[in-house]
């Protein structure tokens, strides 16, 4: 059983699994095992090159980009697991008891966040119900994205980046995945707002 699967191994899912990885100090984190489902292959990173992103060199990549964040993620937090070459195909059940069914296996997680991109259609069954017109994207490009209040779609489910209403920016994808994660630390610390900042030791 995780306590949280990560859907979605592009910037905001991965963004989210560092922040996950880079909490493991706290003393509400104990005992937490956390996943992510880094499914990358219709990642619209595949084919960006980033000149206007804070703190990417210019002419990065994206491809580049998402195999550095996995290698990142590895390295630096091993003890997120880390799944790969599964696509997830439905969600059932509740907050608290949640089964996630890929195409190999099956999955409970207490929490779920999903970050697989705004593309229509939306592939997961399940959440039918959540799925709406793309509140910030072009019409003719009908993209999709999960009703939500503040990447909250309903209890124990969460939807981050494009697929949360958010425009397709590196920087602002990354944002929400890292804001949905710090929401879900502070429901763990009993409600206490947490920041996650790693600091040069003096």
């Amino acid at each position: 059983m995780f306590d949280v699967l990560i859907i979605g191994g592009g910037v905001a899912g991965v963004s989210a699994a560092l922040i996950f990885g880079s909490a493991k100090e706290k003393s509400f984190m104990v005992d937490k095992k956390i996943g992510i489902i880094a499914h990358q292959k219709n990642s619209s990173l595949q084919k960006a090159i980033f000149n206007n992103a804070y703190g990417i060199s210019s002419g990065k990549l994206g491809s580049e980009l998402l195999e550095e964040s996995i290698t990142h993620l590895s390295e630096n937090y091993p003890h997120i697991t880390q799944i790969e070459n599964e696509k997830v195909l439905k969600i059932s059940g509740e907050s608290g008891n949640f089964k996630v069914t890929t195409n190999k296996n099956n999955y409970q997680s207490k929490l779920v966040m999903i970050g697989i991109g705004a593309v229509n259609p939306f592939t997961i069954e399940g959440l039918e119900n959540y799925i709406i017109p793309h509140k910030k994207a072009s019409p003719e490009k009908n993209r999709i994205q999960l009703e939500n209040n503040d990447h909250l779609v309903t209890e124990g489910i969460y939807a981050i980046g494009t697929l949360a209403g958010h425009r397709s920016q590196l920087v602002i994808a990354a944002g929400s995945g890292a804001s949905a994660a710090t929401d879900v630390l502070t429901l763990w610390n009993d409600g206490k707002p947490v920041q996650i900042h790693d600091a040069v030791k003096e």
